[in-house]
């Protein structure tokens, strides 16, 4: 038996915010997208348009709280051959939360609170 990553979830308060971030930040756009019949939840389906890993945004129209994300100790990570030009991105974006120039990386944090780690293709 084999398994290969399909996605990851993230849960959304404001879907057309974080839809807009992932756009300008890391250049994701949307897949598909599947809607609830009773309008109760939408999912979309984000991807970078060369690899097949997606990220699904998941809006609950019940939910109206943050989300306990814990000790935001898990993320994602996304590599860039270009570290100077993203990093400029994302400090006018006001998005960087940590940075660590001794590993040559940094994280954005999405507006949930998500942390998205940005590392240089090696």
């Amino acid at each position: 038996m084999e398994f290969t990553f399909a996605h990851n979830c993230f849960n959304v308060l404001d879907l057309e915010k974080s839809l807009a971030f992932y756009e300008k930040a890391l250049g994701l756009r949307e897949m598909r997208r599947k809607e609830a019949d009773d309008g109760s939840f939408i999912l979309v389906f984000l991807g970078d348009g060369k690899t097949a890993f997606q990220l699904e945004l998941t809006w609950l129209r019940e939910h109206t709280a943050p989300y306990d994300l814990g000790e935001s100790e898990f993320h994602l990570a996304f590599q860039t051959a270009d570290m100077e030009a993203a990093h400029a991105l994302h400090k006018e974006m006001d998005c960087v939360c940590y940075e660590n120039p001794g590993m040559g990386i940094y994280f954005i944090c999405d507006p949930d609170g998500y942390w998205l780690e940005i590392v240089p293709v090696r």
